[in-house]
């Protein structure tokens, strides 16, 4: 009897083992499946992303035509920013960041404290409004007829009301808007491209397109036509410093927050220079 218990109980267990087997061959099944289905899903899910970015060749023909078109003489306006002398640029932008650091910005600094901010602000309005014979010339030059009208009429009002320019009522009174327009502007308004990318000593970004403009702008800046050099010099660079003073901190919190400061600064100067010209 004990024997036929024992092998009632070996028996029972091997049904048993047979049981969970299929238990567990059915769950493996079952994942396998689970496994298909998800592997459908997938291909069908890539079928349509390919879809969606699909481009057929007449679509990158058009594309690679408008890369391709250019108007100006020194370069397609709008395209990538053109930096052949990346290199030089780099080490120009370090140089005036070290100055603007270490002698700008802690001059500018004391200035502000001996200078209230209505004395910076009534000095930096005499300045700007010096500036209308320039603004004047290439507001006519790009047949900005309105603009000029505008521009006479606000160095009109600053000047007599304004006090020879040490206020802007032109501005705050009557809300007639300055139309900042430089050469630079007025040849990229004809369609004569940015050219490449240059940083120039102590002014910052540029391209050659706008560091050839600055000399003709000369002849009708007031300050470049102080002599001797020397006077020159010394108007400028308080001019720097006058600014500076008002704007204190913005240069370093736009630092802060770039990735690299030298691509951004170059893409910043490069897109308000076109968008200047848009408008």
């Amino acid at each position: 009897v004990e024997d036929e218990i024992t092998t009632s109980q070996s028996d029972d267990i091997e049904l048993e083992d047979i049981n969970s087997e299929d238990i567990d061959t059915a769950d493996e099944l079952e994942d396998d499946e689970d496994l298909i289905d998800a592997s459908d899903e997938l291909e069908d899910e890539f079928e349509e992303l390919d879809e969606s970015i699909d481009l057929d060749e007449n679509d990158l023909e058009d594309l690679d035509a408008s890369d391709d078109s250019g108007d100006g003489d020194f370069g397609d306006i709008g395209d990538d920013v053109y930096d052949p002398f990346e290199s030089y640029n780099r080490g120009m932008t370090a140089f005036n960041d070290g100055l603007f650091l270490y002698l700008l910005d802690p001059v500018a600094t004391g200035y502000s404290y001996v200078v209230p901010e209505g004395g910076r602000k009534s000095v930096n309005n005499f300045l700007n409004n010096l500036l209308y014979p320039v603004r004047l010339v290439n507001t006519i030059l790009q047949a900005k007829f309105t603009c000029a009208g505008k521009e006479t009429l606000r160095f009109t009002i600053n000047c007599t009301i304004g006090i020879l320019g040490l206020f802007d009522p032109a501005k705050d009174w009557f809300g007639i808007e300055a139309c900042e327009e430089d050469f630079g502007q007025t040849l990229g308004f004809w369609s004569v491209g940015p050219g490449p990318h240059f940083v120039l000593p102590f002014f910052g970004p540029s391209n050659l397109r706008d560091m050839f403009s600055l000399y003709p702008d000369s002849f009708y800046d007031p300050i470049a036509q102080l002599k001797p050099l020397e006077r020159r010099i010394l108007v400028t660079g308080y001019k720097y410093v006058n600014k500076t003073s008002l704007h204190l901190g913005e240069y370093q919190a736009f630092k802060k927050d770039a990735y690299d400061y030298y691509l951004f600064f170059r893409d910043a100067y490069e897109q308000h220079r076109q968008k200047l010209i848009e408008e």
